[in-house]
């Protein structure tokens, strides 16, 4: 009598699309490189607005690059560790805020149309919690993978650069434990005031993340186990949607400490994972900068913000967008009858067409 074969393990899928995540296109980068030297500027004076407009080409795989499409999404959810008095806040926040960014009442609803953005929220169960992580998993395997498919959905309806952020009471502590999983180190150096609380409420968090690396000791060396046990189903759709966007030529622009988490975890399994990524900002919380420095991500602003719901993410992608803008729009010397940069001679320096 033959075998059963045995089930696929839960997170074997995302393996492979990883595995098959396609890389730059240096062609149409080096196009974009080309033409910037043509454009009416001294080279190099528009600093990485020039980088960011042959990044675009190279991760859309075409030249020009585009940004008419430019989207925001956030990913909402509700988590046990809640409970442990690790936030100044109460979870039926989570709700409300909800409700806010519905009614258009919410910071990055401001920034998003000062910028001509396309915005989305995407609701994760908000009313139901993950599991508390300090006495078992936030998700099994398989909802955290069935997470990660939702959220690889957020592209599904076509963008051209995409902006992810969050929202969830309770989740930079979440975001914490992942990083000391991933990281090592004293716990609490991971950890941040979040949305505001005081030194108890720190301690609380501090003790939260020791005991949730204590429970889960020993099934924390897979980085997608630690998103499940360790996780929200914020991160989980966060990852989902990088990894959606790479395998789709979305460039990504990633926002503050807990969504930097989620792309922590997929660097962690590939270190290419996040080669189509921008970090939009560098966040007051945690030691978010140890971290985007771990994964070699330079932010594009410091702000000091720490709100979270992708405000850094956005005010970033909104930078994006000017530097196509520019490479897209403005004149070459030759249109515009400026003379060019003038040689060593005296003569002008060569023009390619």
């Amino acid at each position: 009598m033959a075998e059963t074969p045995t089930d696929a393990a839960p997170f074997d899928d995302i393996r492979r699309l990883i595995a098959t995540m396609p890389g730059p296109d240096e062609a149409a980068a080096a196009e974009v490189s080309a033409r910037d030297s043509l454009l009416t500027k001294p080279a190099g004076s528009l600093g990485r607005l020039e980088f960011l407009a042959a990044w675009m080409a190279a991760w859309q795989g075409k030249a020009p690059p585009s940004l008419d499409r430019p989207l925001v999404c956030v990913f909402a959810g509700s988590h046990g560790v809640a409970a442990q008095g690790v936030s100044a806040y109460p979870s039926a926040v989570n709700r409300q805020m909800l409700d806010n960014f519905a009614a258009g009442g919410a910071a990055i609803n401001q920034i998003c149309a000062a910028y001509g953005l396309g915005f989305k929220v995407f609701d994760l169960a908000i009313d139901m919690p993950t599991g508390d992580i300090t006495t078992g998993p936030a998700m099994t395997e398989k909802a955290c993978v069935a997470t990660m498919a939702f959220g690889m959905e957020a592209v599904a309806a076509g963008t051209d650069g995409l902006a992810v952020g969050e929202m969830g009471i309770g989740n930079t502590t979440v975001a914490a434990a992942i990083y000391a999983a991933l990281y090592g180190g004293e716990p609490a150096s991971w950890v941040g005031r979040g949305t505001g609380v005081d030194e108890t409420g720190f301690a609380r968090k501090v003790a939260a993340v020791e005991a949730a690396l204590a429970h889960h000791q020993g099934h924390l060396d897979d980085p997608l186990a630690v998103m499940a046990r360790l996780g929200g189903r914020e991160i989980a759709a966060m990852a989902g949607a990088i990894l959606a966007a790479r395998l789709q030529r979305v460039p990504v622009v990633i926002d503050g400490y807990v969504s930097t988490a989620a792309a922590a975890l997929l660097h962690a399994v590939d270190p290419r994972a996040l080669d189509h990524c921008l970090a939009g900002h560098v966040s007051a919380e945690g030691d978010h900068a140890a971290v985007l420095e771990r994964l070699g991500l330079r932010p594009l602003l410091d702000l000091g913000l720490r709100l979270g719901e992708g405000s850094g993410a956005a005010l970033a992608l909104g930078i994006v967008k000017a530097a196509v803008a520019c490479h897209r729009e403005m004149a070459t010397f030759a249109q515009a009858g400026v003379s060019g940069p003038v040689g060593s001679s005296g003569s002008p320096l060569p023009r390619h067409h």
